[in-house]
């Protein structure tokens, strides 16, 4: 599938889907994608294959779980996996008391039907701050329903608060055919990956040895599929599905240094996490300097899921909001004369007590980076990722990508200098205290890697 020919560039050598741009839609709110996903579930008539963070035991969990064994007892025969992070899965909320996490609701709901769901955790390795299975995709029959959403009330707007996301439907079943055949060789196969349904499941040190395994697997994967050849037909765009894991071929994060290195006129980026890649940074200054335009939207920190509004129950990880306005506003101050030129635009994006989770790429208004990829050092390195690309020179999508840029930008403020952005002084005691020691203590770039 890769060409590795040095004069040659990676988006030039991907195989590529042709996809009729008609079968190409875009959701734009949280609450009708949590439609779709009922709708679909429900139409499903072959297989249900959900990749997710995770599935959490609360209302929307519940609603999505139910709807998906209904389905299956209603058709026996409805080929149904369920991946999610097998440690992520296995805890409580973050703040929340200790406890056996979403599992207790996964063995309920298998004990209550006849026909089983299978869901299954996949280690991607032995301690979660060290990578997480962060592929995405739910996907029914010849359908991929593609977002950086995990199932759980924020992500599907259960209440009045929602988490802000993107959410991309395709039609085609080469895609979705490539995208379950991954799952199924390499993560079905390993010894690692556990059914999290069953009445006890090992732990992380009984499969440390398989995990080990399975990880120099996922080094080597790929989604396979025969390309097409030639040139795309009137009317479709080229699809590919990209896979990266680690900091060696890795195809996702090369496609996105490529997307912003040979930007011909403008892109835009959107990471809910303001800590670019060193690589990716550099290039980002490179285009500017070269004139390119750069239009950065970022959830402001009140806007992160890690902000803790309550300043009483403030504890250590509510320093994550804190640490990526720094990275923001430094970032920002060394690039502010391409802000007062007009050629670098940031935005950041807030809604009332709502969170923001957007990720991805446009480039030059023809090439389109659908993933769950945060473009931060943590997805750089450790987390399993994945992407969709669309290239799509006759620009046949540029309608509903500018719509949904709209919609994004709705809540969205400019930056216009970095003196708008607060800084340990302008923070309370409780975050304020900490960040001195981060500070003090240089923490940063540690903290950086990892976040």
């Amino acid at each position: 599938m890769r060409l590795r020919k040095e004069a040659q560039t990676v988006l030039s050598s991907l195989a590529t889907i042709s996809v009729s741009a008609d079968k190409i839609n875009i959701i734009e709110t949280t609450s009708s994608f949590k439609s779709e996903l009922l709708s679909q579930i429900k139409k499903a008539r072959h297989r249900i294959y959900i990749t997710a963070l995770y599935l959490q035991d609360d209302a929307s969990g519940q609603e999505i779980l139910t709807a998906i064994y209904q389905a299956k007892q209603k058709n026996p025969d409805l080929d149904v996996k369920i991946f999610v992070d097998f440690l992520r899965a296995q805890r409580g909320l973050m703040g929340h008391p200790e406890s056996i996490g979403n599992v207790r609701l996964y063995r309920e709901y298998q004990e209550k039907y006849e026909h089983p769901v299978d869901i299954l955790g996949v280690p991607v390795k032995t301690r979660e701050v060290l990578g997480v299975l962060h592929l995405k995709g739910f996907i029914f029959d010849d359908i991929l329903l593609y977002s950086g959403a995990s199932i759980n009330d924020i992500y599907l707007q259960q209440n009045s608060r929602y988490r802000y996301d993107r959410y991309h439907v395709i039609e085609d079943s080469r895609l979705t055919d490539c995208m379950v055949s991954y799952l199924k060789n390499y993560l079905l196969t390993s010894s690692a990956v556990k059914n999290l349904t069953a009445k006890t499941v090992p732990g992380k040190k009984q499969i440390k040895p398989a995990i080990k395994q399975f990880k120099k697997k996922l080094r080597f994967g790929e989604y396979y599929f025969k390309g097409d050849s030639g040139e795309s037909n009137p009317g479709n765009v080229s699809v590919t599905p990209l896979l990266g894991f680690g900091v060696r071929n890795n195809l996702l994060n090369e496609t996105i240094y490529q997307l912003v290195k040979d930007t011909q006129k403008s892109i835009r980026i959107f990471t809910p996490y303001f800590n670019l890649p060193a690589k990716i940074n550099k290039a980002v200054r490179r285009i500017l300097k070269k004139g390119k335009q750069v239009e950065i939207v970022i959830g402001d920190k009140v806007a992160n899921d890690f902000y803790i509004a309550d300043q009483k129950n403030f504890s250590k990880i509510g320093i994550v909001p804190y640490v990526y306005e720094a990275n923001l506003r430094k970032f920002v101050k060394r690039n502010q004369k391409f802000i007062a030129s007009g050629l670098l635009k940031v935005y950041l994006w807030t809604h009332e007590n709502n969170s923001y989770h957007l990720k991805g790429i446009s480039c030059d208004n023809e090439t389109h980076l659908l993933t769950g990829h945060n473009i931060n050092p943590r997805a750089w390195r450790l987390d399993l990722e994945n992407g969709i690309l669309i290239q799509d020179p006759e620009r046949l999508l540029q309608g509903k990508f500018d719509s949904e840029y709209k919609k994004i930008l709705t809540h969205a403020k400019e930056v216009k200098h970095f003196s708008e952005i607060e800084t340990i002084k302008d923070y309370p005691e409780g975050p304020a205290k900490l960040m001195k020691t981060v500070n003090r203590a240089k923490l940063h770039s540690i903290l950086n890697r990892l976040l």
